[in-house]
């Protein structure tokens, strides 16, 4: 895949960095977005092999800043190619220990980043794909949605609901975007040692955590890496429109 390049949201840490890091090592060259810590970014994207790497910046939740970011990874590039939508936030609101405004609140940013923000880094992707004079053929979105989808997310109940409309958006776009020969697929992860989660892991509540797959542990980040690279491969058009669990059989459906 040599000559390819790819977007990848929120790739400042976690599962973001890792699918960087295994694009570029699949001859990708890559455009690291971070909604602000650009130095983080940047150590992501000087860490990764080949060249021409870029690091992009904006807030998901504002349009204008999308538009922008999106354009400049496009022009850092040459173009986009692939493009992997992993950047989210997740809110902690149980809803018997959450004042009114606390909730709606909390429901508003996790909507406006997670949904909206999804939505609008792949419409502005995929409106740079259908006008560019070679086309879009073999082109890909990669959405990281979430076990929560399926499982349910009783602390974090928006972040749940959120994933499930990142997997219907996926499916939709997979049937909207195919007659362009852009294929879109999803991975829905379940726990994955990422900065956020080490503080949960290494509670009294770890142990149980771990155990909800057969494995005894939750995955690294890059697992979920290596499905998405599979998905941004030639050889993966015909898994457009799936949702790829990736839970270590911690929840099946």
């Amino acid at each position: 895949m040599s000559g390819k390049r790819a977007l990848v949201t929120g790739g400042s840490r976690g599962i973001g960095a890792a699918v960087a890091a295994r694009l570029a090592a699949d001859g990708f060259t890559v455009a690291v977005h971070c909604g602000s810590d650009v130095t983080a970014a940047r150590s992501v994207a000087a860490g990764l092999p080949g060249e021409g790497h870029v690091v992009v910046a904006g807030d998901l939740a504002d349009p204008a800043q999308v538009e922008r970011f999106v354009a400049e990874a496009i022009a850092g590039l040459g173009g986009v190619d692939v493009l992997v939508n992993n950047a989210a936030v997740h809110g902690h609101q149980p809803i018997d220990a959450t004042s009114y405004e606390e909730w709606h609140e909390g429901w508003r940013r996790v909507i406006d980043v997670n949904v909206h923000g999804t939505a609008n880094v792949t419409w502005c992707v995929a409106d740079h794909l259908r006008t560019r004079p070679e086309g879009a053929e073999g082109a890909r979105i990669i959405n990281v949605g979430s076990r929560g989808a399926y499982r349910g997310e009783p602390v974090a109940v928006a972040y749940g609901a959120s994933k499930a409309a990142v997997h219907a958006m996926t499916q939709s776009l997979a049937v909207a975007l195919a007659p362009h020969g852009i294929g879109v697929a999803a991975v829905a992860p379940g726990f994955v040692r990422t900065d956020m989660a080490e503080a949960l892991l290494s509670s009294p509540e770890g142990e149980a955590v771990r155990a909800q797959s057969p494995f005894g542990r939750v995955a690294e980040p890059e697992e979920v890496a290596a499905a998405v690279g599979w998905l941004a491969s030639p050889d993966a058009l015909w898994a457009s429109g799936a949702v790829i669990d990736v839970n270590g059989a911690s929840y099946l459906h």
